[in-house]
């Protein structure tokens, strides 16, 4: 761990319990949520490209290496979460190996290569706005892991990882609707939106991003209950792959078919709003609608804290993923027979599938680490996950807009997303399951309680 300095530091590590957990909480969250407004505005709205040569706006999108027509906001998303694919797989090894000194560098690099990329998005032609928004990708990926490895191996990381999660839960809707009301309030244009969006948030990361990195590094308390955590180099991480294959396997493939659910939800919910009938004119239905799920996820995963015995822990936390798997099954047969209207289910399925994501980003890993003593970091399993999910992310998207649209107009994602609600119920709730029972059978309690 490196040298602890600067006064704040110092208070820090001299600060009650409550007070440390307060300020490391809104310090990453703030960090997290602003990184949110070089990434997600774009996706609040659908886009039509004007020429210059004066011919009619285009709305779809010929991809070469395809022969395919897309959706021109289809193209883009895709470009994006390609380019975040590769960056959760650059990660894997850059954000496990990465030492603390540099954390904050490459936190503030990769924000202002976001907003330069931001900033071609807008005044390039339509390649250069696709290979713009690919690149935009590239190094927000990384971005959670750098937070998560000053929160992690901690006797407080759930409640820390909770509050860090309803970041990103409340940002996707908040930095939408912001981006939604720079076009209808001051007129920006369609492309300069996202660009513009990051330039309001850009002193609030750096700030942000300052406070986070003066957090002391983890007490020796903290190691004795939940592992001590250092970088991994090759060795150790297929060590940690081999000697948990059996639960992560089918975890990932849970979390490729998740990952692409709450990314089509969060991508194309203004989409699935408008073909509802759904907050035509509320500029901020997404921030009402993202408010109800992150209280909904923040209890749960907060009150995991409360349990100091790490493999109770651990089931618990794969007890709420699966209520959340199940959540997305009722949720949508409400739905289905007409007991409740678009916005209650849309709330509901992002309640559920939140709850299911959300632990493999924060205490899942954590708690695994915590309980079978296996020296390793979270942030390594979390990046391997990441990438495997993002990837399913842009095969299901190019699978609905292939062979999942109608044919005749624009992709219809309504029914394409209720029918994927009730297989990622049935296939979260199997495989979570399973995860958790070998987690039983495996790893019987330790004597003592740690505390």
């Amino acid at each position: 761990m490196a040298k602890d300095k600067g006064i704040l530091t110092r208070h820090l590590q001299a600060a009650p319990g409550w007070l440390f957990s307060a300020y490391a909480i809104a310090a990453a969250f703030s960090t997290y949520f602003c990184m949110y407004a070089f990434r997600k505005p774009f996706s609040g709205i659908s886009y039509a490209y004007n020429p210059t040569d004066g011919s009619e706006p285009e709305t779809e999108m010929t991809v070469p290496l395809l022969d395919v027509t897309l959706d021109l906001k289809t193209v883009f998303v895709i470009s994006q979460i390609i380019g975040y694919a590769i960056s959760k797989f650059v990660g894997i090894k850059v954000c496990s190996e990465v030492t603390r000194g540099r954390r904050l560098l490459m936190l503030v690099g990769f924000i202002v290569i976001a907003q330069v990329t931001l900033v071609a998005f807008a005044v390039g032609p339509i390649w250069l706005k696709v290979a713009a928004i690919f690149c935009n990708g590239l190094p927000l990926g990384m971005v959670w892991g750098l937070v998560v490895w000053y929160l992690e191996g901690r006797r407080t990381s759930e409640l820390l990882l909770a509050g860090l999660s309803c970041s990103f839960i409340l940002a996707s809707g908040v930095v939408k609707d912001v981006g939604r009301w720079l076009i209808n309030a001051h007129g920006v244009p369609d492309f300069w939106m996202p660009a513009a969006t990051g330039a309001v948030f850009m002193l609030p990361f750096l700030l942000a991003v300052f406070m986070l990195n003066q957090l002391p590094g983890p007490t020796a308390e903290d190691e004795a209950a939940r592992t001590h955590r250092e970088p991994m180099d090759g060795k150790h991480r297929l060590a940690f792959l081999k000697h948990f294959i059996v639960p992560l396997s089918m975890l990932f493939v849970a979390y490729f078919f998740l990952t692409a659910f709450r990314d089509i939800r969060d991508n194309y919910g203004a989409e699935l709003f408008a073909e509802m009938g759904v907050g035509e004119d509320d500029e901020a239905i997404f921030t009402r609608s993202e408010s109800w799920v992150a209280f909904g996820v923040l209890v749960p995963l907060a009150m995991l804290s409360l349990i100091k015995n790490n493999r109770a822990g651990l089931l618990g936390a794969f007890g709420i993923m699966a209520f959340g798997a199940a959540l997305l099954g009722v949720g949508t047969w409400l739905y289905d027979q007409g007991h409740i209207k678009g916005l209650t289910w849309m709330i509901l399925i992002g309640l559920g599938s939140y709850l299911t994501y959300v632990p493999f980003g924060s205490v899942l890993f954590d708690r695994m680490i915590a309980t079978t003593r296996v020296v390793g970091t979270a942030v390594f399993a979390i990046y391997v996950a990441d990438a495997l999910g993002y990837t399913g992310s842009v095969a299901l998207q190019l699978y609905n807009d292939l062979y999942y649209s109608s044919g005749d107009g624009p992709t219809q994602w309504e029914p394409f997303f209720v029918g994927f609600s009730y297989f990622m119920s049935i296939t979260g709730l199997v495989l979570i399951g399973g995860a958790a029972g070998y987690f039983v059978l495996k790893h019987r309690r330790r004597d003592e309680q740690l505390p």
